[in-house]
Order: C-alpha cells, then sequence, then structure tokens
C-alpha cells in the first residue's frame, strides 16, 4: 500500500478500517461534500429570507397588526430551524433527520399562518378562541393528510408515519395557540399604544388653541394701558411703555412656541407686564401693587405663559380707579419647586365698563393648561371672598 504524502489524508486513512487510499479519498470527498451542500442549503434559507423580506413582502396586504414583528419572530424561527437540521444532519440518520426537519419547519409554517390569516379572520368575525381551534383543526387535518403520504413513502412503515404525523398534529395546535395569545397580547399594547397617540395629539391640539385665547388678550390690554398712558401727555412713560410692550411681543413671538423656556425669561415677562400696569395707576395712590418676586431662578425650565395669566386676572377684576384696591404677587423657588401667590381686591364691574360681559381667558384655560403640562406636579388654591380673590400656586419644575 502507499500512503498518501498529505498528513491530514494520513492520519484519516489511519483511523479507517479500509485504509487503501481510494477508500480515504473517496470517503472525504463524500463528507465533504455533504458539509459544503449543507452550507450551500443553510446560505440559500439566508437569500430566500432575505428576497422575501425585501422584494416580497412589501406587496402583502398588511394584517391586522402588521408583518414586521411575525417576520421578524419567523426569520429568526427559520434560522434556528437551519441550525438544527445542520446538526440533526450530522448525528442522525437521513430518514429521522428529514422528519425532525420537516415537523420544525410544520410548526414554523402554522404559527405564520395563524397570526398572519386565520386569528385576524377570527378576530374580524367577533368569533371566540373556540371557533379559531375548530377552523385551524380542520385546516391542521387537510395539512396531515400529504404529511401522512409523504411519511409514508419514506419509512414504509403505518405506525411510524402515524406517530410522526400526530406529532405534527399536536406541533400544530401548539403553534396556534401560541399565535392567537401573542397576537391579542400585541393588539391590546397596539390598541393603548393608538390611544396614547390619540390623547397626546388631542393634548396638543388643547393646548396650541389655549395658547391661541390667551396671547390675544395680554396684547388688547398692554395696548389700552398704552393708550390711556399716551392720554396724560407724558413722552417718556409712554416711551417706556413702548419698550416694555416690545419686549413682551419679542417674548410672544419668539419663545411662546417652546415647549419650555428658562423660568428667568418667564418672571422678565411677568415684570414687564407688572410695570406696564403700575403705568396706568401709578397716578392714583389708593392702588397698591406690591411685589416679591425671586430674581434668583436661573437653570429652572418652564411652560411660556403659565403665570401670567393669575397677574393678568388680579389687574383686571383687582383695580378700580375710583376705590382702593391693592395687589401683591409673590414668586419663589425651592430646589425645583415654584411658589406662586396673587392676591388682589375685587370690585365689580360699572355698567359702561367696555370688560364687563367679557370674561377674559378665566381660570379654567390655566387649569386645563396646568393639568396637560404637569399632571400630578401641581397643586392649585384658589380663594374667594366678597372682598379679596387669593391663589396659591406650587409647581415641580425641571
Amino acid at each position: 500500500m502507499v500512503l498518501p504524502l498529505n498528513p491530514w489524508i494520513w492520519l484519516r486513512s489511519y483511523l479507517l478500517e479500509n485504509n487503501t487510499t481510494q477508500y480515504v479519498y473517496n470517503y472525504l470527498f463524500k463528507q465533504e461534500f455533504i458539509y459544503v451542500l449543507w452550507v450551500l442549503i443553510i446560505f440559500g434559507f439566508y437569500t430566500a429570507i432575505k428576497y422575501i423580506l425585501l422584494t416580497i413582502l412589501p406587496h402583502f396586504k398588511p394584517s391586522l397588526l402588521g408583518d414586521k414583528q411575525l417576520t421578524r419572530e419567523c426569520s429568526i424561527a427559520l434560522g434556528i430551524w437551519g441550525l438544527i437540521a445542520f446538526v440533526l444532519s450530522r448525528s442522525l440518520d437521513a430518514k429521522t433527520s428529514i422528519a425532525w426537519c420537516e415537523t420544525l419547519l410544520f410548526g414554523i409554517i402554522v404559527y405564520w399562518n395563524s397570526s398572519h390569516h386565520i386569528v385576524p379572520q377570527v378576530i374580524a368575525k367577533g368569533q371566540d378562541l373556540g371557533y379559531f381551534l375548530r377552523k385551524l383543526g380542520v385546516l391542521l387535518i387537510i395539512s396531515c393528510v400529504p404529511i401522512s403520504i409523504f411519511l409514508l413513502r419514506l419509512f414504509h412503515r403505518t405506525e411510524t408515519a402515524f406517530i410522526i404525523t400526530f406529532f405534527n398534529f399536536s406541533i400544530g395546535v401548539i403553534a396556534g395557540i401560541l399565535s392567537w395569545f401573542l397576537f391579542h397580547s400585541r393588539l391590546d399594547k397596539n390598541i393603548e399604544l393608538h390611544g396614547l397617540k390619540t390623547e397626546l395629539g388631542r393634548s396638543s391640539a388643547n393646548l396650541d388653541f389655549l395658547r391661541s385665547q390667551i396671547n390675544p388678550h395680554f396684547l388688547f390690554n398692554a395696548l389700552n394701558t398704552l393708550y390711556g398712558t399716551s392720554l396724560q401727555e407724558n413722552a417718556e412713560r409712554t416711551g417706556e411703555g413702548i419698550q416694555k410692550l416690545g419686549d413682551m411681543m419679542r417674548f410672544m413671538l419668539q419663545e411662546n412656541v417652546q415647549e419650555k423656556i428658562s423660568l428667568a425669561r418667564e418672571v422678565d415677562y411677568l415684570n414687564n407686564y407688572i410695570d406696564l400696569q403700575k403705568l396706568r395707576t401709578q397716578t392714583s395712590p389708593d392702588i397698591l401693587i406690591q411685589t416679591e418676586i425671586d430674581t434668583e431662578v436661573t437653570g429652572l425650565q418652564i411652560a411660556p405663559m403659565l403665570l401670567i395669566p393669575f397677574v393678568e386676572n388680579a389687574f383686571k377684576h383687582g383695580i378700580s380707579l375710583r376705590e382702593p384696591s391693592h395687589i401683591k404677587v409673590s414668586l419663589q423657588t425651592r430646589e425645583k419647586e415654584l411658589l406662586f401667590d396673587v392676591y388682589n381686591s375685587i370690585h365689580p364691574k360699572t355698567g359702561n365698563d367696555p370688560e364687563k360681559d367679557k370674561s377674559g381667558i378665566g381660570l379654567e384655560n390655566v387649569k386645563q393648561r396646568l393639568q396637560l403640562l404637569y399632571p400630578k406636579r401641581h397643586e392649585l388654591v384658589i380663594r374667594e371672598s366678597a372682598k379679596e380673590f387669593f391663589i396659591h400656586l406650587t409647581v415641580q419644575l425641571s
């Protein structure tokens, strides 16, 4: 006998009983050919799955939940199936490997078909799990008939074919029930997510509407203030008022559209508004306006135009040019907590007051904004007596 020169072939031929060179070459060729064949099969499955994902599925009509999650699950299952098939082919005989691979593939197909077609159809008809199981059972019986014929021709034994077919049927039932419960779980999550998105959109629309109601009223009051100041023919005070109004308009145009701004900018706007109102009332000795506003509020964020409605309401209902009036505004911060208080006197509107029948923005709008922007992170206390109105607001800021 002439031993091969290749050390690997020499070692394999030594381990084989029939260690002729030709036999070893034939044996190694057969083993390596089978190995390469399995690699090609796995690569073929990968290529087919990729083709289905990129070419075929986008043209399918999507199911009730869409195909992304289902396709991802089945792709992973097919990948695992390919690895299992490879392992079985190396450890079991050909017939047993084929039987196991066919059973696992059958379960994957049943899961796909149930999740994509059967379960959505049953839900669309308003049927329950019992109806789904009956329909699934009929389809499984029909599907198992050709499988039984295939297994009978493969093993040539009725008993073996029956056992494997029954096992296929059981796997199909388990896969179908699993698809039913997973589908319902995802459907509930999708419904909840859709509800949250709808509520978020509604809240955003409500917030935009409330802002659109608030801004024109501020401008109206500021213009009225400037008009009253100009009647007094004091150019210096009029110029000061126009400057503050410009700052306020710039704030509303540039920063009011943002979700949050620095608390310092909100305080600046608040001070500008109060200063404008003081221009109108400073010639009346019976009107007392006090402010205790903390200016050291750097680093905190707040929703724009959240505090000014309370101050605007105080000046609208708490100031009378004929009776003693008072307003007190206090703003303090404690770590990330905002403390805001507004006291004001109350005066009934006269018959010739153009604002008598106008409710302004109203405190209800402010309450809605607080609920939308700071749910469970604020506390609003409102007290009213015959002669005084009081609000206390605490907000947890970021």
